[in-house]
């Protein structure tokens, strides 16, 4: 099994979800939209984390499964469980292989903010495909490649925040030293929009939706620029 970099900032990564309005504003009711009405579906949340997302799902009627390579996220989103029991399953597994699950054992697919950490992207698309049944659908939330690049910036004017962008076409892995997010705890791949789309259409899911949500409430208030340019991308892939 590959190593687990948010092991190591397990408990800061749990707070970070429960508190920042990025997670509950936009990136979790754009997720349920596009997943739409799931009540009595098999559902697996890949990369699930600390089951923020497998938590909504299954609250919605959904059987869900929750899968990730981090032993010390599962943990947390078991404690959650016990606290809530909602009926949701948690399996320690790789998101680039899914080997504890058969093939076409799921209606549909979720993967809130981490396929930015899956090294192989193609490898994990055919594994998504492998357990889909057909026809099934795949609903992911990742941040949006085509402004939140290593070398993209804030900047603002006399018209307000703008989003300076070089860089887009240098696909690779990234570190933002010195940063207090995420990505200066954990590092992430920067792929092209058409990068995501291609790699999944080799695998048989192709696009149905996609959704760019607009700043609401805190997040507009800490994140002005996001009034103008998103920060995350949604995605809905349907298995043909």
């Amino acid at each position: 099994m590959p190593e687990a970099p948010y092991d190591a900032i397990a408990d800061w990564y749990d707070e970070l979800v429960r508190s920042a309005p990025l997670y509950e504003e936009l990136i979790l009711p754009a997720m349920l939209d596009l997943a739409g009405d799931v009540a009595g579906l098999a559902v697996l949340d890949v990369a699930c984390g600390q089951g923020l997302v497998s938590r909504a799902l299954a609250r919605r009627g959904a059987s869900v499964t929750g899968t990730d390579i981090s032993t010390e996220l599962l943990e947390r989103a078991r404690r959650y469980e016990r606290d809530e029991p909602l009926g949701i399953r948690y399996v320690h597994d790789d998101a680039q292989v899914l080997a504890s699950f058969p093939d076409a054992a799921f209606d549909g697919a979720t993967c809130g903010m981490a396929l930015m950490n899956f090294d192989d992207l193609d490898a994990a698309a055919h594994a998504l495909r492998r357990v889909l049944k057909p026809g099934g659908w795949f609903v992911a939330a990742l941040t949006h490649p085509c402004y939140q690049t290593p070398a993209s910036e804030w900047i603002e004017d006399e018209r307000g925040p703008a989003r300076l962008v070089r860089g887009y076409f240098n696909e690779g892995y990234w570190e933002s030293p010195g940063s207090a997010g995420v990505r200066g705890k954990v590092g992430e791949h920067h792929r092209t929009l058409s990068t995501y789309i291609n790699t999944f259409a080799s695998a048989g899911l192709l696009v149905e939706r996609m959704s760019e949500p607009i700043a609401t409430g805190r997040r507009a208030a800490e994140v002005p620029g996001n009034l103008e340019v998103p920060s995350i991308l949604v995605v809905r892939w349907t298995l043909r």
